[in-house]
């Protein structure tokens, strides 16, 4: 039987993919395929939308006044705005397609940074060092 769901990315596969996007100059005349950046930010969306549940699920075990918990709530605030955009058309323009693909890049980046540093503090709390 077929998946119902397309296969979402690992950390490690996602990576190279947040710095690829990232490493476009969108001002400059070298422009990705529109095809490419749209195929890359439907490749973030769900990636994005999994580590967004899995570090809101994260944050209940640390203090919500910690710095952590504060970052963490900001950047879970924008993923739930930014993960639920309608997507591009595929008709979309090179710059608008690698504006998007670059926007969600810098998200998940948010997420996956958040998580680090609510994991860390996790460990700190568990270790009684906070």
């Amino acid at each position: 039987m077929a998946a119902l769901t397309p296969a979402v990315c690992d950390k490690a596969e996602m990576l190279p993919l947040i710095e690829k996007a990232l490493s476009w100059d969108l001002r400059g005349p070298e422009l990705p395929v529109a095809e490419a950046a749209l195929d890359m930010a439907e490749r973030f969306t769900p990636f994005g939308r999994i580590t967004a549940e899995d570090l809101r699920a994260l944050c209940l075990s640390i203090p919500a006044d910690s710095h952590a918990h504060v970052g963490a709530q900001a950047t879970l605030t924008e993923a739930a705005r930014r993960l639920n955009l309608k997507p591009l058309a595929r008709t979309a323009g090179q710059r608008s397609a690698a504006q998007r693909a670059q926007n969600l890049a810098r998200l998940v980046q948010a997420l996956l940074r958040a998580t680090g540093d609510v994991v860390a503090l996790t460990a700190m709390v568990k270790e009684g060092r906070r």
